[in-house]
């Protein structure tokens, strides 16, 4: 982590100018002097001694060549340039042609010469001289070695006049250590910070090289001779600066180049860098505003790590910019083409260990930016040092941070075109922090999940042809304040309890608005935060299937919310919504909507379900608002939509999106199914993909659909007065004409008893009594309807309230104490029964969508209020079903029956006592007689109770 002081820059060393000085040999090496702060008494312009100016330059910071030996000049070395000369300290390149000469005998004698003969040797170093620093402090510890030469003098008084303007500038600090206690408090607090997180780096001393490894890191080929300046160069200083460089691997990190290996950091706020390779240290010369660079003499680039002191700490790290890319070729031709099934793998933050070394891959798509960079918890929300690369012309841009792990904050800094910049949450995060904070969280999954024996049995039959009974639950409101593994120790055994197959969850993705049910989703890969952890999930998922309960799940894939953090917009320019801005505004939720046609968002939104299906094994997604996405008029006026390419108001990319994801999810998760809320006649909701109906089209694959219209008709019929419900039978009947033009759920979700609808029970006619009758009336008719079952929390045992996502179902009804728990609990005693028969019964679930499954006994009784039809399994074994909706017992009513039934016996009454009616039963067998009614060759006489469904079977 980088702690950030009170300045804005960090400290420069030296003139941006200024050169580094050669490589020391072997032998000064020998006797180097240890480094100290720089006094500012250097600023003396008074020259010093010759042998007190060799012992100030020593105190100087260099790289790994800036050694400083008292006796130099009787020792083995390479012979020095004169002051007359030696370019000046501090000028912006040395302008001297260098050239190399031969390491002989003549060059030990040169040394030992006077002063006067060394100047005939000026090029004898030039060659070595490219892998010093540059600043006037370098020069004068190079300058030292021949300090009985008299030009040891004037470069010895240039290097005091460097380190004391260094000292001396404004608004710069000084490189000693000692001058932590001049540091203001606020500058120390993130220093303390960083120092409390990496409580396990310690303070590198400078220390000598071993002999052995300085001398072999001056043997420089001939090809790498001429030297060039290792410093970051203008036009790339100011493009990392700004967040606009695309490639800043091509800068940092370690580079051959002529005359060695060019090492280059940038540190924002750091004090100084060190490379560490093996025994081999160098300190790098600082270059100001975080740039850190240096030149050493090497064949290749070695492993090394770096050594970065900021104020009040020091961290040992791995360099993020000697690293490879993460993601390969095939991973960004999958991601260009839209066919990325496992995208979360790619995008996103990933723990990981890359070339050996532990740490964090960050990765997103942001084709329009100019620049990305990664800020967060790591690097105090301060993303300049963490420039992001782009890998080619995909649009991702990519980071491997070493030493980043699960827990930590983070989001993406992007460039925009205007060159303005916004932080956007990680549209592919795997962990969020809980709203109204919005940062992505790093994450990976330990889970060990136990549902084996479930996930091998999910598959034997289709949804369809299956018993499929749902309990739809608003999580953050079942029980309010449980976690998800609060609610894994409740849940479960309820649900199991009350005979349910399946839960549908609601709501699952992260979302900013708990009002919004989780239908406005920003993190869609990531489970809410306010319940638990993603692996806290997986265990609720785990336990419920342990139960033996299938999960669905509300999935969104219709629009997003327009926040500024989130996808809205997301690089600058319009990327997951549409271009056109009339394409793009929902006109009902004032929210987005994606641009299906787009491959890369395509992708985003079938990954995305398949993530769900495989990471979380959930067994069926419901698809919210499926109708706003197929028409390009939905919800809008003339001249608010731009027909399709055939004139049609069929969005078509939309159609060719619920295609590929609903053909990808069944291929890749064998027993798991799709439900699509649509609400109007569209042909081939759940036809196959590649089966063709009447319009054209071919069917959009899903297994199943939310019949609305039954659930429209249905309660507008029962929420008539009884006298009055003859004039709407056809509400009831008229279901039958379309059910099976598609695989229908008959739905009573939590759209139906919120903003002022009323709950279920709520919606009967009539006094306490009258309103109990009809509910339980309804769910048996509803249980033996063709098509599955699916009914809103709060719902099974007769809530009167409607439902709020502030405070949940009432449970305080089914408390004993209360006087009226009976009557609530006999309605939720009565939603068990049901479940139970109905799973006992093929004939109630195996031929749903089948016609041969059903038979009309009488469907026109208009006038005394009575339905009776007959449900079949394959093999001809029938169910009878008689609902009464009239407020009036009716004694021998005849009904048409099979002649093949020897008797029937009562399988459910919803008049049950034990349910709260009035007990109307039929508690010994019902045998036919050979009179025909109804069309039928036999018929039974039965007394009707009111308000009430019985189910009959064969004795």
């Amino acid at each position: 982590m980088t702690p950030r002081p009170e300045s804005s820059g960090s400290r420069p060393k030296g003139t941006a100018g200024e050169k580094i000085p050669e490589q020391p040999t072997a032998a000064q090496q020998k006797s180097a002097a240890k480094k100290t702060a720089v006094p500012k008494q250097a600023a003396s312009k008074k020259a010093a001694p010759a042998k007190a100016t060799a012992k100030k330059a020593a105190a100087a910071k260099t790289t790994v060549g800036k050694t400083v030996a008292k006796k130099a000049a009787t020792k083995k070395a390479s012979a020095k340039k004169t002051a007359a000369e030696q370019p000046a300290a501090g000028t912006a390149a040395v302008t001297a042609k260098k050239t190399a000469v031969k390491e002989t005998a003549a060059k030990k004698t040169a040394a030992r010469k006077t002063a006067a003969k060394k100047a005939t040797t000026v090029k004898a170093t030039a060659a070595k001289s490219a892998a010093v620093k540059g600043t006037a402090a370098g020069t004068a510890a190079t300058k030292a070695a021949s300090v009985k030469s008299t030009a040891a003098k004037p470069a010895a008084k240039k290097a005091q006049a460097a380190e004391s303007t260094a000292a001396k500038a404004p608004a710069r600090k000084a490189p000693a250590k000692k001058a932590t206690a001049a540091k203001s408090t606020a500058s120390k607090t993130p220093a303390k910070k960083a120092a409390a997180k990496k409580s396990a780096v310690r303070k590198a001393p400078a220390r000598e090289a071993a002999p052995a490894v300085q001398a072999a890191a001056q043997v420089v080929p001939p090809e790498m001779e001429v030297a060039v300046s290792p410093a970051v160069d203008a036009a790339d200083r100011d493009r990392l600066l700004g967040g606009l460089h695309h490639d800043p691997h091509s800068v940092l990190g370690a580079h051959p180049v002529p005359g060695g290996i060019a090492f280059r950091a940038f540190r924002p706020y750091a004090l100084s860098v060190t490379v560490v390779a093996g025994e081999l240290r160098a300190e790098l010369q600082d270059d100001g505003e975080g740039f850190f660079s240096g030149l050493l003499p090497l064949r290749e680039v070695p492993a090394y790590r770096l050594i970065v002191e900021y104020e009040g700490t020091v961290l040992e790290t791995e360099d993020a910019y000697r690293f490879l890319p993460t993601l390969g070729d095939l991973d960004l031709h999958l991601i260009g083409e839209g066919r990325h099934e496992e995208l979360w793998t790619a995008l996103g933050a990933h723990p990981m260990t890359h070339e050996g070394v532990t740490g964090t891959r960050f990765a997103v798509w942001a084709p329009n930016a100019r620049g990305v960079r990664v800020a967060g918890t790591f690097n105090f929300w301060d993303g300049t040092g963490h420039v992001m690369r782009s890998l080619g012309s995909s649009g991702v841009w990519e980071l491997f941070l070493p030493d980043i792990g699960e827990g930590e904050l983070y989001k993406f800094e992007i460039t925009r075109p205007d060159g303005s910049k916004t932080m956007r949450a990680d549209p592919l995060a795997r962990r969020t922090e809980v709203p109204p904070a919005t940062s992505s969280v790093i994450t990976s999954s330990a889970y060990e999940w136990g549902d084996a024996e479930w996930l091998a049995r999910r598959a034997e039959a289709p949804a369809h042809e299956a018993p499929f009974s749902v309990y739809e639950v608003h999580l953050a409101s079942w029980r309010p304040g449980l976690t998800y593994r609060q609610l894994a120790e409740q849940l479960p055994g309820y649900v199991k309890n009350l005979g349910f197959t399946h839960v549908e969850l609601m709501p699952v993705a992260e979302h900013p608005f708990g009002g919004s049910w989780g239908y406005q989703v920003t993190g869609f890969y990531a489970p809410t935060a306010r319940l638990g952890t993603p692996d806290d999930f997986r265990y609720l998922v785990d336990r419920l299937h342990q139960a033996g309960i299938g999960v669905l799940m509300d999935w969104v894939p219709a629009h997003f919310p327009r926040d500024a953090w989130a996808l809205a917009e997301f690089d600058g320019r319009p990327l997951y919504e549409h271009e056109d801005p009339l394409r793009a505004a929902h006109p009902d939720w004032g929210t987005l909507e994606f641009d299906f046609g787009r491959n890369e968002v395509r992708n985003f939104l079938v990954a995305n379900a398949v993530y769900w299906c495989e990471e979380f094994h959930i067994d069926g997604l419901r698809v919210d608002a499926v109708a706003s996405m197929l028409y390009l008029d939905y919800s809008r006026e003339p001249g608010q939509w731009t027909p399709n390419e055939h004139g049609g108001r069929e969005n078509l990319d939309a159609v060719a999106f619920l295609q590929e994801m609903n053909a990808t999810v069944y291929r890749r998760v064998p027993g798991v199914v799709t439900i699509a809320e649509e609400s109007t006649a569209w042909d081939g909701v759940t036809r196959a993909t590649h089966h063709k109906g009447p319009s054209g089209f071919g069917g959009l694959g899903f297994g199943l659909k939310w019949n609305m219209g039954w659930m429209h008709d249905s309660l507008q019929y029962m929420s008539h007065e009884p006298v009055h419900r003859k004039y709407h039978h056809g509400e009831m009947t008229f279901s039958m004409v379309y059910a099976y033009s598609e695989n229908y759920v008959l739905p009573i979700s939590h759209d139906e008893v919120v903003h002022g609808k009323r709950s279920l029970v709520s919606k009967m006619p009539g006094d306490w009594w009258q309103q109990r009758a009809g509910v339980r009336a309804y769910l048996g008719f509803m249980w033996a309807h063709p098509g599955k079952q699916l009914l809103f929390m709060g719902q099974e045992f007769a809530q009167g309230a409607e439902w709020s996502e502030a405070h949940g179902p009432d449970w305080w009804l089914l408390d004993p104490g209360y006087g009226a728990e009976a009557d609530h609990r006999g309605v939720r005693d009565l939603v068990r029964d049901l479940n139970t028969v109905y799973r006992a019964t093929p004939a109630l679930w195996r031929l749903d969508t089948d016609p041969a499954g059903f038979e009309w006994i009488v469907g026109d009784a208009a006038d005394d209020n009575v339905l009776a039809f007959l449900r079949l399994d394959p093999e001809g074994v029938p169910v009878l079903a008689v609902s009464n909706f009239a407020p009036v017992t009716r004694q021998d009513y005849r009904l048409g029956v099979p002649d093949d039934v020897p008797a029937w016996h009562e399988a459910v009454n919803t008049d049950a006592a034990r349910y709260g009616g009035s007990d109307v039963t039929h508690p010994d067998p019902v045998k036919p007689e050979p009179l025909a009614w109804h069309g039928r060759p036999a018929s039974i006489r039965l007394t009707l109770p009111p308000l009430a469904t019985v189910w009959l079977r064969p004795a």
